[in-house]
């Protein structure tokens, strides 16, 4: 059995949960921010949306590349780099605020750059969290990171967003800057080099620099575990996507994400009009159905480590699929705004138990050397998913009524449901826990820099 010291979340783990937590706050704010900025310029509904699309095109740009930036160089030097840019364009922008200087133009360049950012950055801290976090508490740091991200976002950056915004616009973007600055301090007093094994290795000088730790584990007939460094840009994005597409747990989990973000958010995109129209609920009532959400997605970041050990992986993934029928239904036919309520907070706590289980077999099954690439890849599905069902949703109901886009994500959940029941298999999802014999990504104590 392992001793107390491997079994525990240490010292570099809490820094880095500091980092990520100060950040999100930092990030909440600006969201919050950002288009009540644009909202006290211009009535225009298009320019108002469109800060949400300059928000979520990164995502789409530069969630592929970002991957293989993540694979070549040290992820925690990267980290702090990234943030300390997002310090630099953020306070310009709150300062352009304060003395009256600021466009829409400039918002806009800045959300585009922070996003950017933010793209690469979680890359990176997911890619760092295996050299940080022993392999049996990966569900425990997922999960506690998870949560503290739903804490500072969710609950506590909207009123605080909005009643610093009140005070005067330029402050939200003023502790903005400030979080993003503190989570590079933090990410700093993180010890340890963590590049990829090939990067270590190339810059030891070995001769195995061009070979993956791992080659059993790629499952790539074609040996698509080549160092990170090697290649074009191109070639390691289509080597990260073929390795994940490869993996039947992972592409499955990724391909499943990406189609249930699609009628998640085509379903959040009209709430609003179902929390009108039928529920009759006002501004606040609205605001306190994704309370419900975020409520249950703190429950089940702070009970999921202990939940997926007691349930298993296995059916965390198959009872969370019926949980996403469930909530499409009530949401397609209850006119309860409790009943719709308790649905969106026992889907919060499906959601976070989802993040853990499959961040968490990602980082069990995945090369250290392609850690950025493959989460990258991921993510990358997932907010296609999360364009496509934005523009879905309103068209879906606008053309067949207010109910049909949570019918189709009900329809959607129970196929999906019935097509990978048994790709999660216990036998499967225990061979993805089983301890491998592989080297972990660099994390040697850093002697300079």
């Amino acid at each position: 059995m392992a001793g107390d010291r491997e079994q525990r979340l240490d010292g570099r783990f809490a820094r880095l949960w500091a980092a990520s937590t100060t950040s999100a706050l930092g990030s909440g704010l600006a969201t919050i921010a950002a288009p009540l900025l644009v909202a006290s310029r211009t009535d225009n509904p298009l320019v108002v949306s469109a800060s949400f699309g300059v928000s979520w095109l990164p995502w789409l740009l530069f969630a592929l590349p970002g991957g293989v930036l993540v694979d070549r160089y040290d992820r925690r030097r990267m980290m702090i780099v990234i943030d300390a840019v997002r310090v630099a364009v953020i306070a310009v922008l709150a300062v352009a605020i304060l003395t009256r200087h600021a466009s829409i133009a400039l918002l806009y360049s800045v959300l585009f750059v922070v996003n950017t950012g933010e793209v690469v950055f979680r890359s990176a801290s997911q890619a760092m969290i295996p050299a940080v976090v022993p392999r049996p508490l990966l569900e425990r740091a997922n999960g506690w990171l998870g949560g503290g991200a739903t804490l500072m976002q969710e609950m506590l950056a909207g009123p605080l967003g909005g009643f610093l915004f009140a005070v005067a616009a330029s402050i939200p973007f003023f502790v903005n800057a400030g979080t993003y600055a503190a989570s590079a301090i933090l990410i700093g007093l993180v010890a340890g080099r963590y590049r990829s094994p090939s990067q270590s290795a190339a810059a030891a000088g070995s001769p195995d620099a061009a070979r993956s730790s791992d080659p059993a584990r790629s499952s790539d007939p074609a040996g698509a575990s080549d160092a990170a460094g090697a290649g074009t840009f191109k070639a390691q994005i289509v080597e990260g996507f073929r390795w994940l597409m490869s993996q039947r747990l992972l592409r499955t989990m990724a391909v499943l994400i990406g189609l249930l973000n699609v009628t998640l958010t085509a379903a959040t995109a009209v709430l609003v009009l179902l929390a009108k129209q039928r529920l009759h609920l006002g501004s606040v009532g609205y605001g306190l159905l994704f309370t419900c959400m975020a409520l249950g997605a703190i429950l089940g970041a702070l009970v999921g480590d202990w939940l997926i050990r007691r349930v298993t992986a296995t059916w965390t993934i198959r009872i969370g699929l019926l949980i996403e029928a469930g909530m499409h239904l009530t949401l397609a036919a209850s006119h309860s705004s409790y009943l719709i309520g308790f649905a969106l907070f026992v889907f919060g706590v499906h959601g976070a138990l989802w993040g853990i289980a499959a961040s968490s077999l990602r980082q069990r099954l995945t090369p250290p050397d392609m850690l950025g690439r493959v989460g990258s890849t991921t993510l990358f599905i997932s907010a296609g998913g999360n364009c496509v069902g934005a523009l879905l949703g309103g068209v879906v109901a606008d053309k067949f009524g207010l109910a049909a886009p949570y019918w189709v994500g009900f329809v959607v959940a129970l196929a999906v449901s019935a097509a990978t029941w048994r790709v999660f298999d216990r036998a499967s999802v225990a061979r993805a826990y089983a301890e491998p014999a592989v080297t972990e990504p660099s994390s040697e104590p850093a002697t300079t820099g």
